[in-house]
């Protein structure tokens, strides 16, 4: 059987991408061991079959960077949140499975939304359905349907900032109509990768929202959320 194959160039980013994971898990970026993990990207790339990773051709560093910045950032804010959330709130956290349908039907960039909102405390990808391009996160803290909508709205997030980065030229002119759709809001972030993190309010961290305690009521008082319980919220 013949194997579909994508151009050198267009594979090229995943050839670097394989030479130098295997330095990094050898410890070594000498250059002859480099020049033995090419040898194995090369054999792994062009007589393994497997379905070849469509990539756009396209790739933007600038975008990347202000990604970089920010994933780091929000991994550092969400442990915080994640850590002070296990020490005041603990076993009364409520936690959902949150299903989010994807803009994009690339395999690679499913793959790289999953990650990151994995990689980002506070969420784990539990299941994916390929065929609808559909991310199921168990999601840390979530309380209710407005706050399953706000971690969807993150994720949705991350899954643009990668298609700024590498996604194809009619994923990015489709995120930017959406954006031109969503008015001047979203003005501001419209051509920005920077991200934020699936564990976001200190409403989460106490568990309510300040506006949805009675006045006059003591600070431990229980509070009925009018949203519907979330424990497993799917589209």
């Amino acid at each position: 059987m013949t194997r579909p194959r994508n151009p050198l160039l267009v594979e090229l980013p995943l050839l670097v991408w394989l030479v130098l994971v295997w330095g990094a898990l050898w410890g070594d970026f000498g250059l002859g061991n480099l020049l033995v993990g090419l040898v194995l990207a090369l054999l792994v790339t062009w007589f393994l079959y497997l379905p070849p990773v469509q990539l756009s051709g396209r790739f933007n560093p600038f975008q990347f960077a202000v990604f970089a910045v920010t994933f780091v950032w929000q991994v550092a804010k969400a442990s915080v949140e994640v850590m002070v959330i296990a020490i005041v709130v603990g076993p009364r956290a409520r936690n959902a499975v949150v299903g989010v349908r994807l803009r994009t039907t690339s395999d690679l960039l499913l793959t790289a939304t999953g990650h990151t909102m994995t990689l980002i405390p506070g969420s784990l990808v539990v299941e994916v359905d390929r065929a609808t391009s559909t991310l199921y996160f168990h999601a840390l803290n979530v309380r209710s349907s407005r706050e399953a909508e706000e971690f969807r709205r993150s994720a949705l997030q991350v899954e643009a900032a990668w298609i700024r980065i590498m996604g194809t030229a009619e994923e990015l002119a489709a995120l930017r109509a959406e954006r031109r759709g969503d008015g001047a809001a979203g003005a501001d972030r419209r051509d920005s990768a920077a991200i934020g993190s699936p564990v976001t309010a200190s409403q989460q961290i106490v568990g309510r929202r300040r506006d949805d305690v009675p006045a006059g009521a003591p600070a431990d008082a229980p509070v009925d959320d009018p949203d519907d319980d979330p424990q497993e919220d799917r589209p």
